[in-house]
């Protein structure tokens, strides 16, 4: 699957337009959220073709909009990669079992990005 559209969800705005720098870069589209909440509405009205989560965020969690996501039939198509500060075993496991695709540490490195898009 092509990956064109994507969509970043951080707190951070550092790290959103970092990673935005990244993707677009590479040609992609980017939609941009800033908290969980907003990245569920985003998704559905903008239907990327991958998101890219922070888990630490206010209102809402990258975990607890992760199992939104996938437990939506009009999002649960879309892989989620987490990109966090949280880098333990036991998130890394916790965020696959809310449905997430893979899990970037940060700090990140452009190449991590970009493998995530290439691949699909």
């Amino acid at each position: 699957m092509a990956i064109n559209k994507v969509l970043v969800c951080d707190d951070s705005a550092t790290d959103v337009t970092n990673i935005k720098g990244i993707l677009e870069d590479v040609g992609c589209t980017v939609i941009t959220a800033f908290n969980g909440a907003e990245a569920l509405r985003m998704a559905k009205v903008e239907k990327p073709d991958m998101i890219f989560l922070d888990i630490i965020m206010p209102e809402m969690d990258g975990y607890e909009a992760c199992r939104s996501l996938a437990n939506d039939p009009a999002t649960k198509h879309i892989p989620v990669v987490f990109v966090t500060t949280k880098n333990q075993k036991a998130d890394r496991l916790w965020a696959q079992m809310q449905g997430g695709k893979d899990f970037i540490s940060k700090p990140f490195v452009a190449e991590q990005i970009v493998a995530h898009v290439k691949n699909g």
